[in-house]
């Protein structure tokens, strides 16, 4: 059984795209069928292979943004583009519904929430390091989760937050869920607090008092993921419920 499982991850298999959305200017979902998909958790990550006409392959990994199981049983990816990449330009603004790519997982264990845990949840997101965090919110909405909680999301302007309409109906209608944005260049009109990165004072008066222990989720490029679980120590949260996702690139 172990290594039919294993197997299945190892694969290769052809994902259509059925639907797609724009959730920034530069970040957008795509809608996958993937047939013989064994399902994930929230928090794993697949990676996707694209082969030119003239036989060049290039690979790269992406979070999962949705739940598992979905009713229709797609898979959502959500990718920003990046200018320079060789792979995400082509996902966001070349691929077309009907358009087949190549993907391969589900992949990770450790970085992962799983609907049994009990503990308070304390999220902390850096630009598009809130792909897998939010497919961990979705998760905890389609369980009917009741264990409590808190996205602390840093984002360079308003425009640049993924989800916001989203994740704002699930603050409504979601008991237990609480969402705070850190706006590092530019802040909406009439926010209490002006544009900065990501502090101590933030995460201490936003996230868990680590007498809660909460389970700590933290993603986003390198130098915020380091800096943001620093801050979790130094605030005396317990390093080994903090787990840490990161990626290339500045916030």
């Amino acid at each position: 059984m172990a290594r039919t499982a294993v197997s299945g991850r190892l694969t290769w298999r052809a994902a259509t795209l059925t639907a797609a959305r724009w959730e920034t200017p530069t970040a957008r979902t795509l809608v996958l069928d993937v047939p013989g998909w064994p399902g994930h958790a929230a928090g794993q990550h697949i990676d996707v292979r694209l082969t030119a006409e003239d036989g060049y392959r290039a690979q790269r990994s992406y979070s999962i943004a949705s739940s598992w199981p979905r009713e229709d049983g797609k898979v959502e990816l959500t990718i920003q583009r990046l200018d320079d990449g060789e792979v995400s330009p082509y996902l966001t603004d070349g691929l077309e519904v009907g358009d087949q790519l190549e993907l391969r997982g589900p992949v990770g264990g450790w970085f992962v929430w799983r609907d049994k845990q009990t503990a308070p949840v304390l999220l902390v997101a850096g630009g598009s390091g809130v792909v897998p965090l939010m497919a961990m919110i979705r998760a905890r909405g389609a369980a009917h989760g009741r264990q409590p909680f808190r996205l602390i999301y840093s984002v360079r302007t308003p425009e640049d937050a993924c989800y916001a309409p989203e994740l704002a109906r699930r603050v409504r209608e979601e008991h237990g869920l609480d969402v705070r944005y850190v706006y590092t260049r530019e802040a909406p009109d009439g926010w209490p607090d002006p544009p900065k990165r990501l502090d101590v004072a933030t995460i201490n008066t936003y996230g868990w008092p680590p007498d809660f222990q909460p389970d700590c989720y933290v993603c986003g490029p390198t130098s915020f993921v380091e800096t943001a679980a620093d801050i979790l120590v130094a605030l005396g949260h317990d390093p080994k419920r903090i787990r840490t996702e990161r990626f290339g690139g500045t916030s």
